[in-house]
């Protein structure tokens, strides 16, 4: 789980996530080398579940067998404390709502001596991760420069920025703020954050698309065919709010686009598909960023139906001023 520093927020993000948390304040010294630090307002932990929290195969997020078929949670394995706090020093202070304080607990890996402490810390949670690979530095040496290692947690949080338009999101990067994105509840907010992260040119060369059938729901915003690139630096799809990349996702968005796109460019998207969480296995990958669809082909077909004929409806050598949606019972 804990490659880099990134690999660590990534992680500790997707736990504020699922805490139903709407603000996440995240703060990285040296490239997350020497400090990530993230804060939420999600529900907490309790005082009784703290060092629980920090031992192995030890999760809150599933409660039965049929959880595990249709997992809702943006993480379920339990396995990224223990594993964090393996080979760091790292400091978890939560406060549940109604309880009179917070309760931190400190560990080095070791998984012994977690007492809980009370501390003056509001309702919610927040991680400190001191000193990555502290104690491997084998592991350590392969790190880049802070630079390269801010540059993954800076991309990798604007990508999960547009994962969840209801949360408040600020990096801060040695003191300094990078960015700070207000929750966007209306359409004309979540473009701004858009515009934020892939520039205003691609909100003026893209269609709005909102297609529904057989279950499932595709949205978001599609490059027009004359705005492509020549790199895949700009094709964000998220699955039921997680961000993937799948062959069959791929293929299908390439065929619709195959015959208005040249050869050796790239289609701009952000895409959001909504489907029954069990016809989706998301544990298909250790650091979950595949997917496996139970029926792939449906969901190809869909994809491809959908995009096909948003971009049909666009006139060729026209900029589009209204977005184009579509729906289909």
């Amino acid at each position: 789980v804990v490659e880099r520093p990134a690999s660590v927020v990534k992680e500790l993000v997707e736990n504020c996530f699922d805490a139903g948390a709407t603000q996440v304040m995240v703060d990285v010294e040296q490239g997350g080398a020497r400090l990530i630090k993230i804060r939420d307002n999600g529900c907490g932990i309790d005082k009784e579940d703290l060092p629980l929290a920090l031992s192995r195969h030890a999760t809150s997020k599933i409660n039965s067998l049929q959880d595990l078929e249709q997992v809702a949670t943006m993480g379920f394995r339990g396995e990224a404390l223990p594993s964090i706090s393996s080979v760091s020093r790292l400091s978890l202070i939560s406060r549940r709502e109604g309880v009179s304080c917070a309760w931190r607990v400190q560990a080095d890996g070791s998984e012994e001596d977690l007492d809980p402490q009370p501390d003056p810390h509001p309702l919610g949670t927040t991680l400190e991760v001191c000193d990555l690979f502290y104690n491997t530095p084998a592991r350590r040496k392969f790190l880049k420069s802070a630079k390269t290692e801010f540059g993954h947690i800076e991309t990798l949080l604007k990508r999960m920025a547009l994962s969840r338009f209801d949360v408040a999101f600020e990096l801060k990067h040695n003191q300094r703020e990078i960015f700070n994105f207000k929750i966007a509840d209306t359409q004309e907010q979540q473009e701004q954050r858009i515009a934020h992260i892939f520039g205003s040119a691609f909100l003026d060369n893209s269609v709005l698309i909102d297609f529904s059938a057989s279950g499932m729901r595709l949205h978001g915003w599609v490059g027009l065919p004359t705005f492509s690139r020549s790199q895949q630096d700009m094709q964000y799809f998220y699955v039921n709010g997680r961000l993937i990349k799948d062959r069959l996702v791929t293929h299908a968005i390439k065929q619709a686009y195959q015959d208005v796109l040249f050869h050796g460019r790239h289609s701009v998207y952000v895409l959001y598909l909504e489907l029954d969480p069990s016809l989706v296995d998301v544990n298909a990958h250790p650091q979950k960023l595949e997917v496996r669809f139970r029926e792939g082909r449906t969901v190809h077909d869909f994809l491809f139906k959908a995009l096909h004929r948003s971009l049909a409806d666009v006139r060729p050598q026209t900029q589009v001023s209204e977005p184009v949606a579509e729906s289909e019972a």
